[in-house]
């Protein structure tokens, strides 16, 4: 399994967003982009994943997938209603 820095896992982020493509991160990371998905028309969506590596530091590995799994999916359907939720405690609309 080859690990990627956080500098590496931002450049990927940079392409897709230069190319029109958006990142989410669906759980927040520790030290890192925690999970992250990245799509983009034309592109492999991407899924980046912190590593765990010791107290101080983390690492990330990087998974492209032509068709997203159903996993990440739901992650992505959980993630937009939390913000739903916490968008309407606030008495804010849409």
């Amino acid at each position: 399994m080859k690990l990627y820095s956080c500098g590496a896992i931002e450049g990927l982020i940079d392409r897709y967003y230069a190319a029109g493509g958006e990142a989410l991160e669906v759980v927040p990371g520790s030290l890192g982009y925690g999970v992250t998905i990245c799509t983009c028309a034309g592109y492999k969506t991407a899924v980046v994943t912190e590593v765990y590596l010791n107290e101080w530091a983390s690492a990330h590995k990087v998974r492209f997938y032509n068709e997203l799994p159903k996993k990440y999916e739901k992650m992505i359907e959980n993630y937009w209603s939390e913000y739903e939720k916490k968008f309407e405690e606030e008495g804010e609309t849409a």
